[in-house]
């Protein structure tokens, strides 16, 4: 099973580690002088069996299970941060049209995809 989950647009775009980052086609108030191609960062997770029972509890009374919420959140940040590196190795000065794409390897691993294109700003 594959699901592709796209980031809310942003009116502003995100700097992280001097890259900007944004989920939309441009960077507002620079224009792109060159697409230097397709980027990616993904990381690979399994469930832990301490959150699983902790999970099973959570399942029978309802509500937000928390450190799967935490595992989610720690695998995208890893996957937005190795796509970071994979542009800068391009020597790219912004990631335009981010997208996070999801996975399931087996039964309890997953993987967190992190993918946008690299360009260069004039």
């Amino acid at each position: 099973m594959h699901f592709v989950v796209s980031l809310f647009h942003l009116t502003f775009h995100q700097i992280l580690n001097s890259m900007i980052i944004t989920s939309i086609e441009t960077v507002p108030g620079k224009e792109i002088s060159e697409s230097v191609g397709l980027v990616r960062g993904s990381t690979v997770r399994a469930r832990n069996i301490g959150r699983d029972i902790f999970a099973g509890f959570k399942n029978l009374v309802g509500g937000e299970i928390s450190e799967y919420t935490k595992l989610q959140a720690q695998s995208r940040d890893e996957a937005l941060q190795r796509m970071i590196d994979d542009a800068s190795r391009l020597g790219a000065d912004a990631v335009v049209n981010v997208r996070f794409s999801t996975a399931n390897i087996v039964q309890g691993v997953s993987e967190i995809l992190a993918y946008g294109t690299a360009v260069k700003l004039k």
